[in-house]
């Protein structure tokens, strides 16, 4: 495992689109370019955030927020940094931007294959509510959620996320 000091998440810009894009190229056979990351940066109900070292971006995370349900579309990692819980990090961002957007719930979807993530989102309380045939062209994809975001026990279950991560 490498070494996860020094780690800051913060707001995507566009001088973030290169390795966004080279990122995103490596974890999806249809990927977005930089044209609709640009885009969705310029949507007020998105929120989209990059994890960073003192290097180099090694991944991001995308919300959208409409209402009082929040909609996680992307969680990327650089492949080499998989098992360094940075996708628990983004997640951890993305549940605070979607309570402090006045979000009750929030869903996402995920490959039917993609067991470890699977298990990061059950670790945040978000269950299995049904399934989309072919959402990701050659897969399914499990539709998960998990609600009262704004409440005691989801605040607690951050809580004890966050203290793992120290």
């Amino acid at each position: 495992m490498t070494a996860v000091t020094a780690l800051n998440v913060r707001r995507m810009r566009e001088t973030d689109l290169d390795v966004v894009t080279t990122l995103e190229a490596q974890a999806y056979s249809q990927p977005w370019n930089a044209h609709v990351f640009a885009e969705e940066l310029n949507q007020p109900s998105r929120i989209y955030i990059v994890i960073e070292d003192h290097v180099a971006v090694l991944g991001y995370a995308g919300l959208m927020v409409v209402g009082s349900e929040a909609h996680v579309t992307t969680v990327v990692v650089h492949p080499d940094r998989r098992e360094d819980r940075l996708g628990t990090r983004l997640i951890l961002a993305l549940a605070a931007e979607a309570i402090e957007q006045g979000a009750k719930s929030m869903t996402l979807e995920v490959r039917a294959s993609n067991e470890p993530a699977q298990r990061l989102y059950r670790r945040f309380g978000m269950a299995p509510v049904g399934v989309r045939k072919k959402y990701y062209q050659d897969e399914d994809a499990m539709i998960m959620w998990v609600h009262d975001i704004d409440g005691s026990e989801f605040a607690a279950r951050i809580a004890e996320i966050t203290e793992s991560l120290r």
